[in-house]
């Protein structure tokens, strides 16, 4: 997922990470206080950035390289290792997000107002590094049962959400914190390298956690405990070197959160006004009921935020649809053909992701080198206007990822409906067998010798489970089978020879496609002894006399020389050809001349639409971030006073928290199918585009220097307002 903010790695940072300290309310700005202990600002290497930047750019390297290498497998992990169903997996992913944003506003109430930034970032690096320990445990199967892994997860998981979010938000600020008055285009440029920082540590995470989880084998199943191990370690790395840096840094002492200061003036405006409105005159606007306590310049620098923070209301769709990068998108990734070039390139569905980190660099300045000049030539580009259009980009987004939805679809086995079952048959009797069901003809046309069936059957069965004698006849004799079904399951029969015509098994099928996308396999032995076979990494044993070995995963790939033991003998040359991506397997051995001959049967269907197809919507959503995320900040410091910066970042990571909380909601309470629930998204997000264009057309802008013009201008309008005291009579104020 990409990055949006404090608590997630982003282009924003650019514009957003500057979180100033509180302004004193009496007039004139606040000048944050330094620690008279602080070392004076060095240069390194002569350039415009000090020597104390290069150590927060590569913490935040490093801690944007740990939360989002977790984030690239979590979904996998939720689903292949924890075995949660796709919508539990969804609503944990998205509820680990909320977390993390939340965390950030407790993060910057702890610095700003007890211990600082820097011991902020210190202790809660800490908290962050014991959660990924937690993870690694979490993640060791020796280490306890199933429900240990989950108890160990969720502790895990909570823990580096705060401490993700937490840290972030305070490294950000803290790189502001280095600059003096006059700096401006010196801050510019170290946030502009922040985010190359950061981009390129969330771009190299989710290329490398995925191959370490893939491609590196931990107690005989892939090592997610490397996979989040690696990222603490880096994390380590990244707490070592800040700590490096102590004596370069400038320490602003922690002056109290402005946050805090808005939220009790609000409370005192409506708590004043509930008790005085019943014997005083209505005022000008409900905050000036807090001007008893608080002075008049907090009031008026609020009601400017009020005027901002009323267009944040329909934000959070935004990130419910940008959020789910990392959920709904990379499990369709899962189902989508994931090789390139050869048989030997492939890459993992949660790799997608690597394109949520890149495009913004190739995008970010194209946009502001070439785009915007060039639109701007016909069209007057304002903030607003590019937010609603990175919104309708976002909404189309989900519009071509429900397309490309429809097609993976395509190749899935649906579950039989209520008091059906689904049936295949193998034929492994010589000669041509024909089928008569009771009540149906589901088998019309003969059944050959070893023939690949085309697909499932529906077979009705009228109530949860039945009992069905099946009549097979086979070269003029005629064999009956009683075989049991159970509603909403899927069935191979196998017809074997015998010494009086046929007789029948049946052996419950797995229809389900591998959470990842690999092959799934399993073998029926028609030989008299057992046999063990070795595909890849994976022992099979399957029993004499025409047992069904397990199934099992493997990767995908072609495999031309498999062994297989018997008792008696070993074969080394089984020809198994390629295993697909998503396919599922039965492989019929056979014993032809005294070779083992191996009869590769697809149950189902591969993934056929290949993983590229996916480019486009990705391709969109960067186009409606680049100009939402970075704008929408940038719009509202602008229109806003600077000492109320941090109030809007704090508004702004709750938005995005809220649009977790969104998908959780369509998560728990909407039961669609999966295109649906795509198309869904992106017509409340659409719904959302116009709300959003009326309310921006009614939106009048506020030049930054005209605020102090604003503010005598309200006063003089305050001073000749009579007040009156509780008992009714005049004041002077």
């Amino acid at each position: 997922m990409s990055s949006s903010l404090p608590g997630a790695c982003s282009d924003s940072e650019t514009v957003g990470g500057d979180v100033q300290p509180p302004a004193a309310y009496d007039g004139s700005a606040f000048k944050a206080q330094q620690d008279p202990n602080a070392p004076p600002v060095q240069k390194l290497c002569e350039t415009n950035n000090s020597a104390s930047l290069w150590f927060i750019k590569i913490n935040g390297f490093c801690e944007c390289f740990a939360i989002d290498g977790t984030r690239a497998v979590l979904t996998i992990y939720f689903l292949t290792y924890l075995h949660w169903n796709h919508n539990l997996s969804t609503a944990i992913y998205h509820t680990i997000n909320s977390l993390c944003y939340f965390s950030a506003i407790l993060a910057a109430l702890i610095a700003d107002s007890w211990i600082g930034k820097y011991k902020t970032i210190i202790y809660l690096s800490f908290v962050y590094l014991i959660g990924f320990a937690v993870m690694m445990l979490a993640a060791t199967p020796p280490l306890g049962s199933g429900s240990v892994h989950i108890a160990l997860s969720i502790v895990g998981l909570i823990l580096i959400a705060f401490g993700a979010g937490s840290v972030r938000s305070c490294v950000t600020a803290f790189g502001g914190d280095q600059f003096r008055d006059g700096q401006a285009s010196k801050e510019h440029n170290f946030f502009s390298n922040l985010f190359i920082w950061v981009n390129a540590g969330s771009l190299l995470a989710r290329i490398t956690t995925p191959y370490l989880k893939e491609n590196v084998e931990c107690y005989g199943s892939e090592c997610y405990a490397l996979s989040f191990g690696v990222p603490g370690a880096v994390m380590a790395v990244g707490l070592i070197v800040f700590i490096a840096g102590s004596r370069l840094y400038r320490k602003n002492l922690p002056q109290g959160n402005i946050l805090l200061e808005v939220c009790n003036c609000v409370g005192f405006a409506i708590m004043n006004r509930r008790r005085r409105s019943k014997y005083e005159s209505s005022r000008k606007h409900w905050l000036d009921w807090a001007k008893d306590k608080h002075s008049k310049r907090l009031i008026m620098e609020i009601k400017m935020v009020l005027r901002v923070l009323v267009l944040f209301i329909p934000l959070p769709m935004f990130w419910a649809l940008f959020e789910q990068q990392g959920s709904r998108w990379t499990l369709q990734a899962a189902r989508m053909n994931m090789v390139f070039g050869s048989y030997a390139f492939s890459i993992q569905p949660d790799q997608m992701l690597m394109l949520n980190a890149g495009l913004p660099l190739i995008v970010v300045p194209l946009f502001n080198k070439v785009i915007y000049p060039l639109v701007g030539h016909w069209i007057k580009i304002t903030p607003l206007r590019k937010m609603t259009t990175g919104m309708a980009f976002a909404a189309l987004a989900f519009c071509a990822a429900a397309l490309v939805e429809v097609s993976v679809v395509k190749t899935v086995v649906d579950p039989a409906p209520v008091g059906k079952c689904l049936l295949q048959v193998f034929n492994l009797a010589p000669g041509v067998v024909r089928l008569h069901f009771p009540k149906e003809d589901p088998f019309p046309e003969p059944i050959p010798y070893l023939q690949d069936p085309a697909h499932y059957v529906t077979l009705q069965l009228g109530a949860p489970s039945n009992n069905v004698c099946v009549d097979v006849r086979l070269s003029g004799f005629s064999s009956e089978c009683d075989v049991m079904f159970v509603q909403q399951e899927a069935y191979s029969l196998i017809l074997q020879p015998s010494a009086n015509g046929t007789r029948c098994s049946l052996v419950q099928d797995h229809i389900k496609k591998n959470e990842e996308g690999a092959p799934l396999l399993r073998f029926l032995n028609t030989l008299s002894e057992a046999v063990n076979v070795t595909v890849g990494n994976k022992m099979f044993h399957v029993s004499s006399d025409y047992n069904v070995s397990a199934n099992k995963t493997v990767k995908r790939g072609k495999y031309n020389k498999v062994s297989c033991s018997l008792r008696s003998k070993t074969f080394s040359d089984l020809d198994l050809g390629l295993l697909d991506f998503g396919a599922s397997y039965t492989i019929i051995l056979v014993e032809d001349s005294g070779r083992m001959v191996p009869h590769k049967m697809v149950d189902v269907e591969p993934n056929n639409v290949h993983v590229t197809w996916q480019i486009p919507q990705y391709l969109l959503m960067t186009l409606g971030e680049v100009m939402f995320i970075p704008t929408g900040l940038e719009f509202s410091y602008s229109q806003a006073p600077a000492s109320m910066k941090s109030v809007l970042l704090a508004v702004w990571l709750m938005t995005i928290a809220f649009g977790d909380v969104i998908v959780l909601m369509v998560v728990h309470w909407v039961d669609l199918e999966q295109w649906k629930e795509f198309l869904l998204f992106a017509g409340l997000l659409l719904s959302v585009v116009v709300v959003f264009s009326i309310m921006s057309y009614f939106y009048t802008y506020v030049q930054p220097q005209k605020m102090d013009t604003l503010y005598l201008e309200d006063k003089r309008e305050d001073d000749n307002v009579p007040q009156k005291n509780e008992a009714g009579e005049p004041t002077r104020v």
